[in-house]
């Protein structure tokens, strides 16, 4: 729960929080990605995929909904070669498209992204919610 922690959050609950991440292993939309800095290491990080068709690429697209390095494993490329197996899952199930959303104030994600081919959408679309 070190990913809700970092948010400083409390809600999903750990109950709930489980239960949500073994309804999405389930789905044949969703994927996660484990990794580790090294082969001796437990899983230090992780990618939660989400996979759609879209009607203005005629193909699947992949959203990537969370990336999480824990604090120790920060600064090491591991989160960059999370992007890149992500990007490299949504090529082979054939995606034209990935995105993702990333707080204003996360400068070093915003790099990432950004030196990894991402680019802000602009010319008026915004992500925008509407808690129900």
């Amino acid at each position: 729960m070190a990913f809700r922690e970092w948010y400083n959050v409390d809600w999903p609950s750990d109950n709930a929080f489980l239960a949500g991440v073994e309804r999405l292993i389930e789905s044949p939309d969703a994927e996660f990605l484990l990794g580790t800095p090294d082969d001796d290491s437990p899983p230090c990080a992780v990618v939660q995929l989400r996979f759609r068709y879209s009607l203005w690429t005629a193909a699947p697209d992949c959203w990537l909904e969370a990336l999480f390095v824990t604090d120790h494993a920060r600064r090491t490329g591991l989160g960059r070669a999370m992007v890149l197996a992500a990007i490299d899952r949504a090529e082979q199930r054939d995606c034209r498209r990935m995105e993702l959303d990333v707080d204003d104030v996360n400068e070093p994600a915003r790099a990432l992204y950004q030196d990894l081919g991402f680019a802000e959408k602009h010319g008026g679309a915004a992500l925008m919610v509407r808690p129900l």
